[in-house]
């Protein structure tokens, strides 16, 4: 990467050549096209760590096994800002293209949620890290929230564009209250709660409705079908988070994770089938969100079947995360990630 951004600033200075011209060289084009949902990794990478952090806080282990995806999330956080940064100042035509665009700009949010899921990460052991990191994310989130809801608004979308990742900028704050509440308290907790809960329900009648009755969704788009898990999953952690009890509520979240969960899992042909796209990376915080809801409920019941199933569902993340990771290995290997979109 930083030799592709080197040679992206040489090649400018002689060249001159513009967004779009026919004279960029790869490196330029690649650096140009860098991806907003990048971030999805350190989405999926942090989220294992917060679930093999507690895995290893019921059952034991190695500290290191989820301080090393943490930190190395941490640091993956830190490269893409720098990179998306410097896009963002040679190429601000093609960031504010995507970020008006009416699919790639909800996942803009990948970046606020990136920094929640961060705070979550460091929360037990370096708060003095983490609370920064959950002022960061929250504000953005918020903006981000308010910003895209009255763009929707203001603006016509077609019934196509609707897609799973349409839940990231608006549901995405039901995330907010798991180290919120701690922070600034219920009630503001509550708020976020709420909203997420809220828009969950109304996004999702939306996202149904173009599935059944509309064309089928792009390849590129099918693994964010595994979005679907992560509103009920982290909305159970939070609620829980806030009532302290696994109530009726809380157990209706729990469940409507795992159908969503089951439900993917029984259509894995549609998945297999898919040539890589960055997008894959939607496969794996879902997952990590419903091992970490469900370690959760074995931490409050104690229930043996929670222990089970929490089990079976992180050994089922780190082998997606493993496939995933590798395959996006290979493409960047190929200088296949950071071309234009087919």
């Amino acid at each position: 990467m930083p030799n592709a951004t080197t040679t992206a600033e040489s090649s400018s200075a002689r060249s001159g050549a513009g967004p779009g011209g026919g004279n960029d060289n790869d490196a330029e084009a690649r650096f140009k096209h860098l991806p907003i949902t990048l971030f999805a990794i350190v989405m999926g990478l942090s989220g294992l760590a917060i679930a093999l952090e507690k895995a290893y806080h019921l059952f034991g282990g190695s500290p290191l096994w989820f301080r090393a995806p943490l930190i190395f999330s941490t640091g993956l956080f830190g490269v893409l800002v720098y990179f998306y940064g410097r896009k963002w100042m040679r190429y601000p035509e093609v960031v504010a293209a995507d970020f008006f665009h009416p699919v790639r700009m909800h996942f803009f949010p990948t970046v606020s949620i990136s920094l929640l899921i961060l705070s979550i990460g460091y929360y037990s052991y370096l708060p003095v890290l983490a609370v920064p990191l959950w002022f960061l994310g929250a504000g953005l989130q918020a903006g981000l929230t308010f910003f895209i809801f009255s763009y929707w608004i203001r603006h016509n979308f077609e019934i196509q564009h609707a897609n799973p990742a349409w839940f990231i900028p608006i549901v995405g704050n039901i995330i907010i209250p798991i180290v919120g509440v701690d922070i600034v308290g219920n009630q503001v907790a509550m708020f976020f709660f709420v909203v997420g809960l809220f828009f969950w329900v109304i996004l999702f009648a939306i996202v149904l409705y173009r599935i059944i009755f509309h064309h089928q969704l792009p390849d590129k788009f099918v693994p964010t079908l595994f979005i679907l898990i992560a509103p009920p999953a982290v909305g159970f952690i939070s609620y829980l988070r806030i009532t302290q009890n696994v109530d009726v509520i809380a157990l209706a979240l729990l469940f409507i994770g795992y159908f969503f969960t089951i439900l993917v899992f029984l259509m894995a042909n549609s998945f297999w089938r898919l040539k890589f796209f960055v997008s894959w990376w939607a496969f794996t915080f879902p997952l990590d969100a419903i091992t970490i809801a469900s370690l959760a409920a074995y931490q409050a019941t104690r229930e043996p079947f929670y222990a089970v199933v929490s089990i079976l569902l992180l050994t089922i993340t780190v082998v997606v995360i493993g496939i995933v990771s590798v395959e996006t290995l290979k493409q960047v290997r190929r200088g296949a990630i950071c071309v234009p979109e087919a």
